[in-house]
């Protein structure tokens, strides 16, 4: 698989030297809506050094999280040393242009037409592509994970919101101008619940870890008994509960935790059944954090699938698997995009 998008002469200073003394490493970063997750990876997608930082807040100037990034891409650096460092791949939660250099809208940041990838390397020196972070982790899932061998894939990441991704022949299909695979604001209940993207009834008001997360809340506010488990891991303060917490308290056998985690499931398979109807995927690949919750969240979600899904018993259906490469894929797919872009762009000034 090859990628065709790469930075321009103006963002790559010194190509030459960067790819002969690092051919085999990138750094990847991982922005969500929670964390920002980096690691230096190698050309096997094996992560020889990692770095976390939260994400700050929404509101928060775009300028700090920007230096939030760079201290995570200092740190990594620190590890094993700059001039080891081929480029930085950034996967960013939200709308990168066609270019790969701006993040157009970040529904969960504050970036609005942000030049991402020409800030980041005025301050780290290094070459920087910048995707989506759907794209990134469904890359990484294709070359080194569930998807291996598979040409046509559809990505479902399920954090703090719903992205997606999508993989034709073996290449990340972008869009004309490089939004493709925003599942998460696809309608799937018309005049819904409120979106941060400003419509209504988006699949990730229902499928995400946001929604697993408000669900739990209300019952715990509304003090319902069925949330008893829940609100004593969190001394009854609802706004301490976490996904990974009823992730865990479901796997312990929380009977409300597992109710809420096959209503999330249930949507889903609603929201995959859309998009089998319109890509005909050989597999549908489920990552994110959310997607920790395993058969507990897919089970539910390939039963609503196959109800949903059009033309049922007449078609074959594509799988729906759990992502192989965990909170890792992210910033793996991202470091392995940068690479091959810088790579390609050398090897052009080259022919």
């Amino acid at each position: 698989m090859t990628d065709d998008h790469a930075p321009s002469d103006a963002e790559a200073p010194d190509l030459a030297s960067h790819l002969a003394l690092a051919a085999d490493l990138a750094i990847g970063i991982d922005i969500g809506g929670t964390k920002i997750a980096g690691g230096v990876v190698n050309r096997r997608g094996e992560v020889l050094a990692l770095v976390r930082a939260e994400t700050p807040h929404r509101s928060t100037a775009p300028s700090v999280v920007e230096n939030t990034i760079v201290t995570v891409i200092d740190g990594l650096c620190e590890q094993v040393g700059t001039d080891r460092v081929a480029a930085v791949g950034v996967g960013a939660a939200g709308f990168v242009a066609a270019d790969r250099a701006t993040v157009v809208f970040a529904p969960h940041l504050s970036w609005r037409h942000e030049p991402l990838r020409e800030a980041l390397h005025a301050r780290t020196g290094l070459p920087v592509v910048i995707d989506n972070d759907a794209n990134a982790a469904a890359w990484a899932e294709a070359r080194f994970g569930a998807a291996l061998g598979r040409s046509d894939v559809v990505m479902v990441n399920l954090g703090t919101g719903i992205g997606g991704a999508i993989l034709i022949d073996g290449r990340i299909y972008r869009g004309r101008h490089g939004m493709a695979g925003e599942f998460g604001h696809m309608q799937i209940a018309p005049d819904g619940l409120r979106c941060e993207c400003g419509n209504r009834g988006c699949w990730e008001q229902y499928a995400s870890g946001r929604a697993l997360v408000r669900e739990a809340c209300a019952l715990i506010v509304a003090a319902s008994p069925v949330a008893a488990d829940l609100a004593s891991r969190v001394n009854g303060d609802p706004a301490a509960i976490t996904g990974p917490m009823i992730t865990q308290a479901a796997m312990d056998g929380d009977a409300l935790s597992r109710d809420l985690l096959a209503e999330i499931g249930r949507w889903l398979g609603v929201g995959l059944a859309n998009l089998a109807a319109a890509f005909d995927p050989q597999l549908f690949v489920i990552g994110g954090g959310v997607s920790a919750a395993g058969e507990l969240l897919l089970e539910p979600a390939r039963e609503a699938f196959r109800r949903r899904l059009p033309g049922r018993g007449y078609r074959p259906e594509p799988e729906i698997v759990h992502a192989a490469l965990g909170n890792h894929a992210g910033f793996i797919g991202a470091a392995d995009l940068a690479r091959d872009a810088v790579a390609e762009q050398w090897q052009g000034r080259q022919a």
